[in-house]
């Protein structure tokens, strides 16, 4: 697998267990790219649905990816604290300029007070007899929905008091330096 060097901009695509595309986020900075994890920012990125529909997002976000666990943690600032959205999913990979992953419909909703919500249970067991997910990668979701949740209580990774300032002042540098060499 290659990995993504720092400063350069790819795209993320989600996909479903059938293989089919669900999401394609267009462009998204590349903050740290080895082979194990990938962080990355955007902002007012276009996004593109399965049906065609596209949205701008928000606000600046940093994207939090790992090869080896089945979430990705995605780090959303707004005005009133950090909001994180965790997409319970396969571990990803690098392909053809776009980090890929398998999206299981079940997510984690944190709030800034560190909070959270399980969402999407009724789409995962629906998703889950539809598709056929193999009783392994459920029982594989369930313990990551666990990690994930030890991870929010404990402020690991993406949750600790200082990974989101220091990646958004990573973020900041790397965007300046780009419009300085334009």
């Amino acid at each position: 697998m290659t990995i993504p060097k720092e400063g350069e901009t790819i795209q993320i695509h989600s996909y479903k267990h059938n293989g089919r595309i669900h999401r394609v986020w267009q462009e998204t900075m590349v903050l740290k790219g080895t082979k194990n994890i990938f962080i990355g920012a955007n902002e007012r990125t276009l996004v593109t649905e399965s049906d065609g529909r596209t949205w701008l997002t928000r606000e600046p976000s940093i994207c939090y990816f790992h090869a080896e666990h089945w979430f990705n943690i995605i780090c959303m600032l707004r005005e009133d604290g950090v909001y994180y959205y965790c997409n319970m999913s396969s571990p990803y990979v690098f392909d053809n300029n776009a980090i890929k992953y398998i999206d299981y419909d079940l997510d984690i909703k944190v709030f800034p007070d560190m909070s959270y919500t399980l969402l999407d249970e009724d789409e995962y067991e629906q998703h889950k007899k539809e598709m056929g997910y193999p009783e392994v990668i459920d029982k594989i979701l369930k313990r990551n929905v666990n990690k994930l949740v030890s991870w929010i209580k404990q402020k690991r990774g993406p949750f600790a008091p200082d990974f989101i300032e220091v990646w958004t002042n990573r973020y900041l540098f790397n965007k300046e330096m780009q419009s300085k060499e334009k």
